[in-house]
């Protein structure tokens, strides 16, 4: 399997940024990885191995990308505000650094990408999909946790708002965003296990379903944990339905 990692300073993010890449061929498929983790995570924990059959068929090309999880939301000591601020910075560090770059990579396509996460992987990708339809047009979380403000001790500004799914797309007017969402498709998929809650979904979904944003809940049973083994298990059948 093509395998290739690019890494650069982000002077958007302040620091290293990496990205990996496996395939030749077919969709850009974004991965993020969870709170803790890196762009490697991907690969570490088999996600890779369970869409070879997809990667080597030339039907998707992976992108295992990095975060600032690390510094924010998953940071304890960091501030709310400093949260909201990094968050802000890794959007613009995708839509004027990363995206690009992988559409260069992939010849200059023209073709809309798929973003997937877990956990606060999955966060991403609900937020860079719902922010950025011109870009995404396939979105897949797994055990996702959509909204943060148990992290925000009731700290509320601009950057929280305009990175928060929940708040900024009820308020979505008519335009081309909201016709970008109306064609595109979500899934949001859990598990029935201990470690998992329903509550994120229950709060995304309705908002989707009020804007008229195709979308699929997921509900899977009691021995789909919150754990990497569920997630392997999910995304190669959702990839192969919608691709």
């Amino acid at each position: 399997m093509d395998r290739v990692i690019k890494s650069w300073h982000s002077p958007h993010v302040r620091q290293t940024m990496s990205v990996a890449r496996f395939g030749h061929f077919g969709k850009p498929v974004l991965f993020f990885p969870t709170g803790g983790g890196d762009f490697l995570d991907c690969e570490r924990f088999l996600m890779v191995k369970a869409l070879s059959p997809l990667i080597e068929a030339g039907r998707i090309k992976l992108y295992a990308v990095d975060s600032v999880c690390r510094r924010s939301w998953a940071d304890s000591s960091a501030t709310p505000r400093h949260k909201a601020f990094l968050q802000a910075q890794y959007d613009k560090y995708m839509v004027e650094e990363l995206l690009p770059w992988i559409r260069e990579d992939c010849g200059g396509t023209t073709q809309r990408f798929a973003a997937c996460g877990a956990s606060l992987g999955g966060y991403n990708a609900l937020n860079s999909a719902a922010k950025h339809p011109e870009w995404f047009d396939r979105m897949v979380g797994m055990s996702g946790t959509y909204v943060l403000d148990r992290r925000m001790n009731g700290y509320w500004d601009e950057n929280y708002y305009f990175n928060m799914p929940v708040q900024f797309l009820p308020r979505l007017e008519e335009g081309p965003q909201l016709r970008g969402l109306r064609d595109s498709l979500f899934i949001l998929a859990i598990g029935s296990g201990p470690h998992d809650g329903p509550h994120y979904i229950e709060q995304v979904a309705p908002v989707l379903r009020q804007k008229g944003i195709p979308h699929r809940v997921e509900v899977w049973g009691r021995d789909a944990d919150h754990d990497w083994p569920t997630w392997r298990t999910m995304l190669p059948l959702f990839l192969d339905k919608i691709i």
